[in-house]
């Protein structure tokens, strides 16, 4: 009798679980394809239908079916019509393959009816379809779609007639992205379900550049964004490259302002991108602990590729199919990446983009910038991104200040090639450079009460002002919520942010913060007024600041360095726009050889230059700097070892 009982209540809990499997909620995350070879994810939600729902025997056994839509204004639609629309789909799309001709649907956008034939032999299609206002002639299959799709690659359901979009899944082999995305359909996004073989690589997918067209509203339509992982997205953890941090936190319920900018200027986001620790200083690879850090591509390979928004520069530098990507920018994680991977970047103008949705560094010195390979596209997001904000000068200083003793001599390589196109810079403006020197511009002209030398008043300001905040506005509170829910544990932290925030306590505290927001507003007002950021009426900037980023000099990744003990010290050139506040925009110029002691062979690094102005200059500068690209004196760069191939 025990027995019966006992066997009767597993009965019982064995039906219960049964009912509650049949109840259970089953979600389609997507499906993997494969088309000529190239994988495909293949999106969860339709984005129409076309009906009635096609049949044809070939594709009896398919349950996805590639297919091209195509919209013709042709009345009479031959194979030579679609012969160079395709040919026009393969020049400006990386997703369409011939593979999605296995079947077509034409939808005919011109007056009065059309007719269409079936004769598409050469591209091996099986089933042709066109809209209710062509005739159709032989064996093309009328149909209609319930939402009107734009042109391009899709996969349809040979059982209900949807339409899904293809997405291209490419490896991150450099190891730039922290977590691919795609959108959930409601204004956030979701982690990319999807994955293809790859050691350490994950996979991200990109749409069709067919399904975007740029308008007026949305001038960035279809360029592919990737984001440092500082910045939240709705839907996405955030991990500001910490594993704790990325698992304790809940998905963002908000995009920050800046990113909701670009998305709704019509970029497509793409994925989080890695980035030092919360966007500190950590050197590869002995300070990287939590996660690895991405792999600058220039060079032997292993060359470090500068932080904090080392991911977004690495992803730019390395994949075509990645158009901008943005990071942010303290004292020089926008700047120092640019150079190591030789990209075009900016520090933009401090208070132009709202800092909201970003884990901060440092409040009075955050800001958030753009990588690009070529001039016009990051001219085009920055016009974009900053509409409405900056004003558009389209006239040019008639002063060029030259940092006397930041560039090399032109005996190098660096600096013969920096002084070349510093020559061509004054030529194109019809000036003559001023050399200037910062330091002794401050002897003659600091205001009273403050040292003579402006490295004594800013020796320590970048130290105290990012040590004492960051730990202030993140550790602390992410130290006693983790300690709340793990029973009184610390997370995990590398090295060099816990040696900057135990620094800041250490010297000072919140009294040498306060002394340090002081000295960061002497410089600045005295930058503003006697120094070389003075506003103009007429060309916004009255003069351009400019010196050399960097000069291709090697910091191998494999080196083992010195444990960190505090934070950077001092002051240069770099620190002008951090603690001015003004835009900063560097620019590749070329690159030097060097003998590589990882691949034994002559490899080549970039060198990149900057430009400062007066604050909220921005617009003028990389109008400037489109033009120098568009006469020839600084060029886009390619993806890969070298810039220019």
């Amino acid at each position: 009798m025990r027995v019966n009982c006992f066997l009767n209540r597993i009965l019982v809990l064995l039906a219960v679980n049964l009912v509650a499997l049949s109840q259970a909620t089953i979600i389609d995350n997507g499906k993997l394809a494969v088309v000529d070879g190239i994988n495909y994810y293949v999106g969860g939600v339709p984005v129409s239908r076309l009906s009635p729902v096609p049949s044809s025997r070939s594709t009896e056994d398919t349950e996805l079916l590639p297919i091209t839509v195509i919209r013709s204004t042709v009345a009479g639609f031959t194979n030579d019509d679609l012969d160079g629309i395709i040919g026009n789909f393969s020049r400006k799309d990386d997703v369409f393959q011939r593979g999605f001709l296995e079947a077509l649907f034409v939808a005919y956008t011109g007056h009065g009816q059309g007719h269409i034939s079936s004769s598409f032999k050469t591209q091996n299609t099986k089933l042709v379809m066109a809209s209710s206002n062509y005739n159709p002639q032989g064996s093309v299959v009328k149909a209609d779609l319930s939402v009107d799709i734009p042109q391009g690659p899709y996969f349809m359901s040979t059982k209900t007639g949807s339409l899904y979009q293809a997405y291209r899944l490419y490896p991150d082999h450099q190891l730039a992205f922290t977590e691919a995305a795609i959108s959930d359909g409601n204004g956030g996004f979701k982690p990319l379900p999807a994955a293809t073989q790859g050691a350490m690589t994950k996979s991200v997918a990109v749409p069709s550049r067919l399904y975007y067209t740029p308008t007026p509203d949305k001038p960035l339509s279809g360029l592919r964004l990737g984001i440092k992982d500082i910045f939240h997205v709705k839907g996405l953890r955030t991990s500001g490259g910490n594993r704790a941090f990325y698992d304790f936190y809940p998905p963002q319920n908000k995009t920050g302002s800046a990113v909701q900018r670009l998305i709704d200027a019509g970029a497509v986001f793409v994925g989080k991108m890695g980035t030092v620790q919360f966007a500190n200083g950590d050197n590869p690879t002995a300070d990287w602990v939590d996660f690895h850090c991405p792999f600058n591509p220039r060079g032997d390979g292993y060359q470090a590729p500068g932080g904090s928004s080392s991911g977004p520069a690495v992803g730019i530098s390395s994949y075509d199919w990645l158009d901008i990507a943005v990071g942010s920018d303290t004292s020089g994680s926008m700047r120092s990446p640019a150079g190591f991977t030789g990209l075009y970047a900016n520090r933009p103008s401090k208070g132009v983009l709202e800092t909201d949705g970003i884990l901060p560094l440092s409040g009075p010195l955050d800001s958030v910038g753009v990588f690009a390979r070529d001039a016009r596209t990051w001219s085009a997001v920055m016009h974009a991104w900053y509409r409405d904000l900056l004003t558009d000068y389209r006239v040019y200083p008639r002063r060029l200040f030259y940092s006397r003793d930041s560039f090399p001599g032109v005996a190098t390589e660096a600096g013969g090639l920096l002084e070349g196109v510093f020559g061509r810079i004054e030529k194109f403006l019809d000036v003559h450079r001023e050399f200037v020197d910062t330091q002794s511009r401050w002897e003659e002209t600091y205001p009273e009460g403050a040292p003579g030398n402006v490295s004594d008043l800013l020796n320590t300001t970048y130290a105290v002002l990012t040590s004492v905040y960051q730990y202030k506005h993140l550790a602390q509170p992410f130290f006693a919520d983790y300690a709340e829910k793990k029973d009184g544990r610390r997370p995990f932290i590398n090295p060099g942010p816990l040696v900057r925030w135990q620094w800041g306590q250490d010297n000072g505290g919140d009294t040498a913060y306060n002394e340090a927001v002081k000295n960061k507003t002497i410089f600045k007002d005295w930058w503003e007024t006697d120094g070389y950021g003075l506003a103009h009426n007429e060309t916004c900037s009255e003069g351009i600041y400019i010196y050399p980023y960097s000069t291709g000099k090697t910091q191998y990744r494999n080196v083992y360095t010195d444990a960190p003990t505090d934070p950077p010290m001092g002051f240069k050139d770099s620190r002008i726009a951090t603690m001015a506040g003004a835009p900063d925009l560097v620019v590749p110029v070329g690159e030097v050889p060097y003998n590589s002691t990882v691949s034994l062979k002559t490899e080549y690094m970039p060198v990149t230059m900057s430009f400062v102005a007066a604050r909220g200059c921005d617009l003028m500068l990389v109008n400037l700097v489109q033009e120098l690209q568009d006469a020839g004196i600084l060029k886009p760069v390619k993806t890969g070892a070298t810039m220019y191939r």
